[in-house]
């Protein structure tokens, strides 16, 4: 762990590096457009409230959110709660509330997974950037018991791939909403890609989307541009939940935000950041999600729409002669030919398998018994436009011309 008399030489190498780069240091932007759609609209009149990071770092979020929530309100007086696994990290964030005039005893250190600092307590706002793909093998054990204890404990919705742990920390933020009754909270939390979609029908993941969705606790998805993490370039995404959605226009309904065009090229990059959001565009992106309207990069979509049946569609087993073959009277089952449909929840069963199945094979049936529930939200379908290929004449045309280049460099290089 670093110790106290190294996190003053630490601070002042940060501040230093801060000086030869301030855009690297300043806050993160990412940062400010999730906590625009958190905030808005819920600090009018704040007196105290909580906030929590399950993976807080060096506590940038939970800096970026104590200043913003004083630009929308200066009397707002915010508590701020955190753990790191991190020693190095950890040590800087206790020294940075400490310099701040922040109580840091509520800065803890050790595994959120395995190790909750604040089990049982509630909060008004969560906000975390957890890891993304990292394993959980070595909290398998602690995590599965929790799992067993249901929605006693954190992860009674179900267990994400032991490959990548974010959606652990998705349901450890959900298990620290206050009730609604006691005024409800609200979550900004990152992910990739990964939690959106993967995981079949009765999976994990797709169980834990499910729970969220029939729970009616997703507001809103922000999809951020590439390239404005240090340390990857992938797509990251802003989930935005809450549980105070109950008769309000957002009751039932998600919207997501494709503000992956939003961004301004760094003139420096800074390994895998190319790009930053400017204030304009976080501006833009709040506003968006304020209104709660479809627009060009805003769509809004009913909660069952990402819901589908998985069904399992059999065909008969037959022998080399064509003939049915049975057992107790009743059509066995050929496995090789069995196949899987998913239904759309906003559609009838019958009505599809009448449609999509029956035309092509009208000697099939539906194991209803393998009928499954599942959730997944593909982001980026909802956003794709068509773009026309290159006419082939114009195709033909390049490849002429750099035939003509060429031809001159070649004869160049052989001395033709």
């Amino acid at each position: 762990m670093m110790s106290v008399q190294n996190v003053p030489m630490r601070i002042t190498s940060l501040r230093k590096e801060a000086k030869r780069d301030p855009a690297a240091f300043a806050p993160k932007m990412h940062q400010r457009a999730g906590l625009g759609a958190n905030f808005r609209g819920s600090c009018n009149c704040i007196i105290l409230d909580m906030a929590t990071d399950s993976a807080c770092g060096t506590g940038g979020m939970l800096s970026v959110a104590e200043e913003y929530l004083h630009e929308l309100n200066s009397s707002t007086e915010l508590m701020s709660f955190g753990q790191e696994l991190n020693d190095q990290t950890f040590a800087i964030c206790k020294a940075d509330m400490l310099i701040k005039g922040n109580n840091a005893d509520f800065i803890k250190d050790g595994n959120t997974l395995s190790d909750d600092q604040f089990e049982g307590q509630k909060f008004d706002y969560i906000i975390s950037n957890p890891p993304f793909g990292r394993e959980w093998k070595n909290e398998k054990r602690v995590v599965e018991d929790e799992a067993k204890r249901g929605f006693a404990g954190r992860f009674g919705a179900g267990l994400p791939a032991a490959s990548d742990g974010q959606m652990l920390f998705l349901m450890t933020a959900i298990s620290k909403m206050k009730e609604p009754r006691d005024g409800g909270s609200r979550i900004a939390i990152i992910h990739n890609g990964s939690p959106l979609f993967t995981g079949d029908a009765g999976s994990g993941p797709s169980d834990i989307r499910k729970y969220i969705l029939e729970s009616d606790l997703l507001e809103a998805i922000i999809a951020l541009p590439n390239d404005i993490f240090y340390n990857t370039g992938i797509a990251t995404y802003i989930w935005v939940l809450s549980n105070k959605k109950a008769g309000t226009r957002r009751e039932g309904k998600v919207q997501l935000i494709n503000a992956n065009g939003l961004y301004e090229k760094r003139r420096k990059a800074l390994g895998n950041k190319r790009n930053d959001i400017p204030e304009s565009a976080i501006a833009e992106i709040t506003q968006i999600y304020g209104d709660f309207r479809e627009t060009e990069i805003s769509k809004i979509f009913n909660n069952d729409d990402f819901g589908y049946t998985k069904i399992t569609v059999e065909r008969p087993l037959r022998d080399e002669n064509g003939e049915l073959i049975l057992k107790n009277g009743k059509k066995q089952p050929d496995t090789s030919l069995r196949d899987t449909e998913n239904v759309p929840l906003t559609e009838n069963i019958q009505d599809y398998f009448k449609r999509e199945v029956l035309p092509f094979a009208p000697d099939a049936w539906i194991d209803e018994k393998k009928s499954k529930v599942g959730y997944e939200i593909p982001f980026t379908r909802y956003f794709y436009k068509y773009q026309a290929p290159q006419p082939s004449a114009e195709i033909m045309a390049e490849i002429l011309e750099l035939e003509k280049e060429l031809e001159g460099s070649l004869q160049e290089v052989f001395d033709i």
